[in-house]
């Protein structure tokens, strides 16, 4: 089996499963995105400064240019935080999921020794 043929079943089953939990991404995305704006407001901060700062919070990169001073937007901000870490650990495992279904079809068709 070639490697482009194991690359569309890697895709195709991640798809798949993307769907599967797509309802409880596009909810994690809202969160961060929705406390992400309501950060920005209450810290006065543009748009796209406060989008800017939701994604650097929640895919725990963290830079630290931009940084709440209020405490209603800090414990937001960890709000944003910890639904980050679940959106990384749910793409993780869709991603497994897909490895598994890709190595389980090359098993499938690897013939017999």
């Amino acid at each position: 089996m070639g490697s482009k043929h194991t690359r569309r079943i890697f895709f195709i089953a991640f798809y798949r499963q993307l769907g599967v939990v797509w309802p409880i991404l596009s909810a994690i995305l809202c969160i961060m995105v929705g406390g992400g704006l309501v950060i920005g407001r209450i810290e006065e901060w543009r748009v796209i400064d406060a989008l800017y700062f939701t994604f650097v919070t929640g895919l725990t990169i963290g830079y630290g240019d931009l940084t709440p001073s209020h405490t209603s937007s800090r414990v937001l901000s960890m709000v944003v935080g910890f639904s980050g870490i679940v959106l990384t650990g749910l793409v993780a495992a869709v991603s497994v999921q897909a490895l598994q279904a890709t190595a389980d079809e090359h098993n499938d068709r690897k013939p017999p020794d």
